[in-house]
């Protein structure tokens, strides 16, 4: 039984689907893996990673949209999510609406991150009705090379002038933040 009622999104190889149970214990494999969060404050628990799951399953029923988990079509396996988030703490460029995502190391290199990120980038600016400046976002680390590197194939735009430190990291764990955005 799917946890939302995400669409399901279809690219060439890929499944971008609504949460289920079954998922779980592969997401919570990729956040336990300290190469995959190398770029975040710390890895998660297995209790954690499905706490995340909720909350971008219940997203949904708050904003219209959330998270997705992301398949292989030739054979069903469990690749990683993507999401669309409107985070909740200030910063100069919020309200906004983001795009991110996070794959299983071994996914990694394959082009399944952009390829899954477009599907859903594409899907929100035909059916979302009000993003906040007819735009959409996307951030990481300023070391996070990987994730930039998707979002440049995904055709954002990056001005040195907007990026920030995360309000909340503080000091810690690489606070400072590029921003990528699509009008």
């Amino acid at each position: 039984m799917a946890l939302t009622r995400a669409p399901h999104l279809r690219t060439a190889r890929l499944l971008v689907r609504p949460w289920t149970e079954a998922d779980k214990p592969g997401y919570a494999a990729l956040n336990a893996d300290p190469v995959v969060m190398a770029h975040f404050p710390s890895t998660l628990t297995a209790e954690q990673s499905g706490e995340m799951v909720e909350r971008m399953s219940a997203a949904w029923d708050l904003h219209g949209f959330g998270g997705w988990a992301i398949e292989r079509s030739d054979d069903g396996q469990f690749v990683g999510m993507v999401m669309l988030s409107a985070p909740t703490w200030t910063a100069w460029f919020t309200p906004c609406v983001e795009v991110g995502w996070r794959l299983a190391q071994e996914q990694w290199g394959h082009g399944y991150a952009p390829e899954a990120a477009h599907a859903v980038v594409d899907w929100a600016f035909a059916a979302l009705d009000a993003l906040p400046n007819d735009e959409i976002v996307s951030f990481t680390t300023v070391q996070n090379t990987n994730s930039r590197r998707v979002m440049e194939k995904l055709g954002f735009t990056h001005d040195p002038a907007d990026d920030f430190d995360h309000p909340l990291l503080g000091d810690r764990h690489e606070a400072r933040h590029v921003l990528h955005r699509m009008s």
